[in-house]
């Protein structure tokens, strides 16, 4: 009896002595591999698409999109692909040829041959202009074609785009701020030069670059270099004036004013701490020490 009792206190204290075990932490799920840029493009007129329907050779050939966008394709007739990717007309062109046409088709899309595209690139740049490009061709490379940014861009790029592939029946660009056909996309410039996929766009023909002038203050009073500066993110007083050539040995960090225009835009001067943040179109002014 005794005997069955001792066993039967060691088996208990066993259990309790074994911590249990912690679940096995989650593998991350592995990041979604990015498109590549001949997945994301566009199709407009004069691109060449080679579209292969397998085991139906006479379905099997290169077609090129007319200026509305649309190919002749055998069985179907006029097809609309512009504005719309491969992967995209892959599905549509399958779906069209299963009804009525043939059992269960499986169709590959791609491109043969891209169309001769004009780009706009304005603004900061050294050489600004309309560009004639063939082939997939990046926001990056396309800045680089134009001599790169100059020192007071501002370190945001504006892309204009026409709204669902219009621009393959346009051939002009997009007026600058004109929203009503176009589509927006704002770029950060260093994300751009870090390489960035998603800032590297594939461009579109008509794309309209623009590149701003960097957002300016200015520094006035007993600094070493007096004028206008580029405000680059979260710059303090004290970088300006530094930015400035720093005080002249009669300059004085105190009694440092700032003017600036309020929300009615009214122009009013306020008392300014080294460590505030200046903002566009900040006029620091750095009075005289008093000895």
């Amino acid at each position: 009896m005794l005997h069955t009792l001792f066993s039967l206190i060691l088996l208990v204290t066993a259990q309790v002595a074994v911590p249990a075990q912690a679940p096995a932490p989650t593998a991350p799920a592995p990041a979604a591999a990015p498109l590549p840029f001949n997945a994301t493009y566009k199709i407009g007129g004069s691109d060449v698409l080679s579209i292969k329907v397998f085991n139906e050779d006479p379905l099997t050939n290169k077609y090129t999109v007319d200026s509305d966008g649309s190919i002749t394709f055998p069985l179907i007739g006029r097809f609309q692909v512009g504005g719309k990717t491969t992967r995209e007309i892959e599905t549509e062109l399958t779906a069209a040829l299963a009804n009525g046409w043939l059992n269960r088709p499986q169709v590959a899309v791609e491109i043969a041959q891209y169309r001769s595209r004009s780009i706009y690139v304005l603004g900061e740049v050294r050489t600004p202009g309309r560009y004639n490009i063939e082939g997939p061709m990046t926001l990056l490379e396309v800045i680089a074609n134009a001599g790169s940014t100059t020192p007071t861009a501002s370190n945001t790029i504006i892309v204009q785009r026409y709204k669902d592939g219009l621009a393959a029946a346009v051939s002009a660009p997009t007026a600058p701020g004109d929203n009503r056909w176009a589509e927006v996309t704002r770029i950060n410039l260093d994300e751009l030069r870090e390489g960035k996929l998603s800032a590297n766009l594939l461009l579109q023909d008509s794309d309209m670059i623009i590149v701003p002038p960097a957002e300016r203050y200015y520094v006035s009073g007993f600094v070493k270099q007096p004028g206008s500066f580029v405000l680059r993110p979260g710059m303090t007083i004290r970088q300006a004036i530094a930015e400035a050539g720093g005080l002249t040995e009669r300059g004085s960090t105190r009694g440092v004013k700032i003017m600036r225009k309020d929300k009615d835009g009214r122009e009013i001067e306020v008392d300014a701490k080294m460590s505030d943040l200046v903002k566009p179109n900040d006029t620091i002014k750095v009075r005289q020490r008093l000895i």
